[in-house]
């Protein structure tokens, strides 16, 4: 009996490992936008990469278009657990937090090179802010660059004076008032009205709203001043990575690396394919002249200062790396 009891006892400790090898976990994962946006297809190709990667032990289920959580309460959620995986765009926290902002600091980083050495330099200090909230940074992609459209060719800031300007944030009013325009608060569902209507002259916004937009129905000419790159970031919450086994942390951070630079690649594919749209539906599209861009870089000036004063010290540092 003491053989069987035993053996049997053995065959219990074995299952049980067994069991715990095979364990399966199943995260959630809120996101912003539709399942057509590169970030969110993205973001479906990475977790796929994890599911195979680690032979199914962690599967993530995404729920696009804020279909779970709406998109300023997805931070929150995975700080507390609801959720323990999100996507947002960072700079939708700036007023938590200005180290969130510096990506759309307006005519900061104006080029996916620059974008990147920004993005390295306020890196650091990103991961030891989202820790303080008890989040990991996974990855971090940018939105494809942000341009000038109008009713006609803007040659130099003085032609945006007195213009009524589409805004949708801080940032775009500060802008608008630092040209001399008129700051006018318009969605995106009613900008081909506000046009059409005169409400508005110009705005400020990416090659993928111009295109989704149909912006060649209502304006002539895009400028492409690629005035910043505001960037998605997927963060997890710490407590439940720390819960996985390490071969599956390891497989997570693999694949989020993988998808960082798939996510840069297709969103520079994103800004081409997007500008070719345009072109093709007869909008004018215009490199920025001289003139404009000593504007817009004086404006850029004023409002980086303005950040750095706001983000103290840690801002003095990241800004000091960038310009290296």
């Amino acid at each position: 009996m003491k053989q069987i009891t035993a053996l049997l006892a053995g065959v219990a400790i074995s299952a049980l490992a067994a069991t715990a090898a095979n364990a399966q976990t199943k995260w959630d994962m809120p996101t912003p936008y539709g399942d057509g946006n590169f970030h969110t297809k993205n973001v479906v190709q990475f977790t796929k990469d994890v599911e195979k990667a680690t032979g199914g032990k962690l599967t993530i289920a995404v729920h696009s278009n804020g279909s779970l959580i709406k998109h300023p309460e997805i931070k929150s959620s995975v700080r507390r657990g609801v959720a323990p995986i999100g996507e947002v765009l960072i700079s939708l926290h700036q007023n938590e937090s200005p180290v969130y902002g510096v990506d759309s600091v307006p005519f900061l980083a104006t080029s996916y090179a620059a974008a990147r050495k920004l993005y390295a330099a306020q890196k650091p200090f990103l991961e030891k802010k989202l820790a303080e909230e008890g989040l990991v940074l996974l990855f971090s992609v940018p939105w494809p660059s942000q341009g000038i459209y109008a009713k006609k060719e803007i040659k130099s800031i003085d032609d945006l004076k007195g213009l009524k300007f589409r805004t949708y944030n801080a940032s775009t009013q500060r802008i608008a008032q630092l040209a001399g325009a008129i700051p006018t608060q318009i969605e995106v569902p009613d900008i081909p009205t506000a046009f059409a209507t005169n409400r508005v002259d110009a705005m400020i916004t990416s090659p993928s709203t111009g295109a989704d937009t149909k912006a060649w129905d209502y304006l002539s000419h895009f400028h492409h001043t690629q005035a910043w790159l505001p960037r998605n970031v997927v963060f997890v919450q710490k407590a439940a990575f720390d819960a996985l086994p390490a071969d599956v942390k390891a497989s997570v951070l693999k694949a989020a690396k993988e998808a960082e630079d798939r996510g840069w690649k297709a969103s520079e594919a994103e800004t081409d394919e997007k500008i070719k749209v345009m072109a093709g539906n007869k909008m004018q599209i215009i490199q920025p002249s001289a003139a404009l861009t000593k504007g817009f870089a004086e404006i850029g000036k004023t409002m980086t200062a303005e950040w750095e004063k706001l983000a103290g010290a840690d801002g003095k540092t990241i800004l000091d790396a960038f310009r290296k």
